[in-house]
């Protein structure tokens, strides 16, 4: 592994240490609006805390917390804390995302890590997945489920037509609601969907795990998976959706 991969395993090894036996009460308070227009608890800023000490001296972070941090060529795009709502919900699907810009705007390094179970994703420079677990060396291909029964919408909730006829079609899935969590587990479920506007923080880490899926990216939504027609047949279903919503409108319903 690279230092920088290595420090990144670091951070969040501190950060699910601290993590491990209770929460403190002061991090569910709520703070100000961050740079990725979400209002930050103190749980978030204590793990961009971590982040930056552990990271600074390789380039200049971009956080969803407190935007630009330091200086440098070389840029790390960092969520803290991906999944946040399920963090101060005790709700156990939550973690970190890291994204690697070097100075010539290649994206050579990701790390996503499950805080909850330990599942620790890398992209390493010689541009290969791994995966393994928290405070341990062993790294190894990243699992895969070739019959997956389930795929995971994130943002479904604001989707409603969308899921209707995913529901018609038979395509089960679940929501989360930590989306380069999710993406970080492509290769084990029937999909990843994503449908809204998105922010950089969330998904540059995400989607350089899932190198050799078959991955659209659109300005407002993103769809992976193992199968070619899976995603054909969820995009048809997105512009359909789309259509018959500039229908409602233009005939006023």
């Amino acid at each position: 592994m690279s230092q920088f991969i290595e420090a990144c395993i670091r951070a969040n090894e501190e950060i699910a240490a601290a993590l491990q036996n209770s929460f403190d009460d002061t991090w569910f308070e709520k703070t100000e609006i961050g740079a990725g227009g979400d209002v930050s608890s103190r749980l978030d800023l204590f793990a961009e805390s971590v982040f930056v000490k552990h990271l600074s001296h390789f380039g200049q972070i971009e956080s969803e917390e407190s935007g630009l941090i330091g200086e440098g060529d070389v840029k790390i795009i960092i969520d803290p804390l991906d999944g946040s709502s399920n963090a101060l919900s005790l709700f156990p699907y939550y973690g970190t995302s890291v994204a690697r810009v070097n100075a010539r705007g290649i994206l050579d390094a990701a790390v996503v890590c499950n805080l909850a179970n330990g599942d620790i994703f890398v992209k390493t420079v010689q541009n290969k997945t791994r995966q393994g677990k928290l405070f341990s060396a062993d790294f190894q291909d990243p699992k895969t489920v070739p019959g997956s029964e389930i795929g995971l919408f994130e943002k479904a909730y604001a989707n409603s037509a969308l899921i209707a006829m995913m529901d018609a079609e038979g395509l089960k899935f679940r929501a989360p609601g930590a989306i380069a969590l999710s993406l970080a587990y492509a290769q084990t479920v029937n999909f990843v969907l994503f449908v809204g506007p998105f922010r950089i923080y969330d998904f540059a880490a995400g989607l350089a795990l899932c190198e050799g899926l078959e991955v659209i990216v659109e300005q407002d939504y993103v769809i992976v998976s193992k199968d070619i027609d899976t995603v054909k047949k969820l995009e048809e279903m997105i512009k359909k959706t789309r259509s018959l919503e500039k229908e409602e409108v233009k005939n006023g319903i």
